[in-house]
């Protein structure tokens, strides 16, 4: 596991839960609002900094009493060499098990799903599946994060389906073609959500430094956007 930063605490993270998150090192997506260019750059990752394995577990096993549950964020976990054992001991301490994924890797979803080793994911459904292709510049990646998504659906774990809303990237009108995407994945999956999350673009921090001069959607257009995806979800949020 190449973990390059950890907070002990967190309120927000994990929904109705007292968390601490795990930040990994390296994704595959470069997607250019990203906020953590310095885990997901490959020429700003200091490798160097990688936070012990044996770190954490000692903080969490001084914490079962304070602690709800484990976040593992990124970066993308699932690229992570050891990651069902590093989940599977932080289960052994009593801790739920929250991973954030842009699920393109449906056989490490399919393996800790099997292993009933996460609890809640939360999917960083990103755009429409024609643009992933533009976004990701990589073949298959939509076929990939719908052969996730059903998985995720049919397991017991609680899922989020949750979009950054990143004009260039996700237009109001794609989501009507992700709805439709979703629905045609597995038509239980929007009933089975534990909820949706918008969330609102912020240029402070961008991995492509050109996207600090693009304007985010008003709090009208996140309105509609949320109008659209009630109709199928019982759960929306817009969070900031």
């Amino acid at each position: 596991m190449f973990i390059g930063g950890f907070q002990k605490f967190t309120l927000l993270d994990y929904p109705g839960k007292i968390a601490a998150v795990i930040f990994t090192m390296g994704c595959n997506f470069r997607c250019p609002y990203c906020h953590n260019p310095e885990i997901v750059d490959p020429k700003k990752i200091n490798y160097g900094n990688k936070i012990k394995a044996e770190e954490i577990f000692e903080f969490l096993g001084s914490r079962k009493n304070d602690l709800d549950g484990v976040c593992i964020t990124g970066g993308e976990p699932t690229l992570q060499p050891g990651l069902a054992e590093f989940v599977k001991r932080i289960k052994e301490l009593g801790f739920l098990v929250k991973i954030d994924t842009n699920a393109s890797h449906p056989k490490i979803v399919e393996d800790l799903s099997e292993k009933k080793l996460v609890d809640y994911w939360a999917v960083d459904l990103k755009t429409s599946p024609k643009k992933y292709e533009v976004l990701t510049r990589k073949d298959n990646v939509a076929e990939n994060i719908g052969a996730s998504i059903d998985l995720i659906t049919k397991s017991n774990a609680e899922m989020e389906l949750r979009t950054t809303v990143a004009p260039g990237i996700v237009g109001i009108d794609d989501f009507d073609e992700m709805i439709k995407w979703v629905n045609k994945i597995n038509p239980e999956t929007f009933s089975k959500l534990y909820r949706y999350s918008i969330q609102d673009f912020k240029s402070e921090v961008t991995l492509n430094e050109e996207f600090k001069k693009v304007k985010p959607y008003s709090k009208e257009d996140l309105e509609i956007i949320a109008d659209k995806i009630k109709e199928h979800c019982g759960n929306v949020v817009i969070l900031d």
